[in-house]
């Protein structure tokens, strides 16, 4: 009796009969030799159907095949250096469950938009599936760098009564008879997390409504938010190139395979280890205006002015102290100059734009108090925030890593809509 097992696991079966259960990828033959191109989801692995050593219905069933036809194969495992895996499958039997007729994504090239519209299917790719085994190995690498250190996992609400940065590019609801927002981020329910746990963080998705359709935003996107006690802006800043260093070099350790898959140039990776260059945001309005750009002191960079300065760093780099006028309500002013804030923002290379953004937070009840009245928000609704302030404030930092921004520099895409399983963009919904 063959042993059932996994494409991933064929190295533990060498000499032996086996039972995989798979998807037909690609075929093609010579003559009285079948070549199945097989994967399960685990990996892939040709198996070699030959006319004279198998019945003859198993030869008329490994004929009959379609790509994404699914079946069980059973057959014996041996090593085969020329095989990308390393090793091939010599087929002895074939149970067809259903022959897969008239697949649309074949081997030409295909639009973008076809190619989105058949999103359930495409996933189904070599490079799709390469791209989302990276996803996966970068979230098991986030939560094994804050487990490790002791931070604890905290789940923010998803809808709230108020928002962080405003409601203007939020996804309004009703919450009963009430106004609710999907959230745009868990920054301030992690505020109060970390005031109980000490270094907390969350993972969850959060949602913004901005009618943007650039390669870099998604509607619905994924966010790790760490916030920490006791911590000011220089701790805030080593953590986070230790967390972005583990993270990257955990891929590159584990997703060898799929990175060539993807044609990315590892050695780029191998070189993320922490520390990272800092500029000021002074010395990057300077270096920007000598090289051309014009832009005063006080505006916020896009992406041209992120991608110039990046371009002069082989690591990702950190531009600190932004003008106070520009960022969000809770950043700390830097007590030696107060038109500034304590915070920066991590630039990665290679054009990817900011992938971290974060700060020390205001813990002063009286400036809290100041700052609501500038930012004309509600007192009623942030009442829960205030508190914090009001019974044991400490000074505290913390951070947020988009999710699919991350993805698609360490895989080097062009765009972040094949960094997420089903993409919500602008004018798509479906599937």
């Amino acid at each position: 009796m063959a042993a059932q097992c996994l494409i991933r696991e064929v190295n533990r079966h060498v000499g032996e009969s086996v039972r995989i259960g798979c998807w037909l990828n690609n075929v093609r033959s010579s003559g009285k030799i079948v070549f199945l191109q097989l994967r399960d989801g685990s990996g892939y692995i040709q198996g070699v159907v030959v006319k004279s050593e198998v019945a003859e219905e198993v030869w008329n069933a490994a004929k009959s095949l379609t790509q994404e036809s699914s079946m069980y194969v059973t057959g014996t495992i041996r090593e085969e250096p020329r095989s990308p895996s390393g090793y091939e499958m010599t087929v002895t039997g074939i149970e067809i469950i259903q022959i897969a007729q008239d697949y649309p994504i074949t081997p030409k090239e295909h639009g973008v938009d076809f190619l989105m519209d058949h999103r359930h299917l495409w996933i189904r790719s070599p490079r799709q599936r390469a791209i989302l085994v990276i996803r996966s190995e970068i979230i098991r690498a986030v939560q094994q760098f804050f487990d490790e250190r002791g931070f604890k996992l905290v789940d923010p609400p998803i809808l709230t009564p108020s928002s962080c940065e405003g409601t203007t590019n939020l996804f309004h609801t009703k919450y009963f008879e009430e106004d609710a927002f999907l959230t745009q981020s868990g920054q301030l329910y992690m505020e109060a997390a970390a005031m109980a746990l000490g270094r907390v963080y969350s993972f969850g998705p959060t949602f913004r409504a901005e009618k943007s359709k650039t390669r870099r935003h998604l509607i619905e996107f994924w966010m790790i938010e760490p916030e920490m006690a006791f911590v000011d802006l220089e701790e805030n800043l080593r953590i986070q190139e230790e967390f972005v260093s583990h993270v990257v070099q955990s891929v590159v350790a584990n997703c060898r395979k799929e990175l060539e898959t993807l044609e990315r140039d590892i050695s780029k990776l191998e070189n993320i280890k922490a520390p990272f260059p800092r500029i000021t945001y002074d010395e990057a309005i300077k270096f920007l205006q000598d090289n051309g750009h014009d832009i005063p002191w006080g505006e916020d960079f896009g992406a041209p002015h992120e991608t110039a300065i990046a371009e002069s760093y082989d690591k990702p780099v950190f531009i600190t102290h932004y003008p106070t006028s520009i960022k969000a309500f809770y950043m700390k002013p830097d007590p030696n100059r107060p038109e500034v804030v304590l915070c920066a923002d991590m630039i990665a290379p290679e054009g990817y734009g900011e992938i971290i953004g974060g700060s020390q937070r205001i813990d002063d009840p009286d400036l809290m108090e100041e700052r609501f009245q500038e930012h004309n928000l509600s007192k009623e609704a942030y009442q829960w925030y205030m508190d914090l302030r009001k019974y044991g404030t400490v000074p505290h930092s913390g951070f947020g890593l988009g999710l699919e921004r991350t993805v698609a520099w360490i895989c080097g895409l062009d765009h972040v809509r094949e960094t997420i399983a089903f993409p919500r963009l602008l004018y798509r919904l479906y599937p």
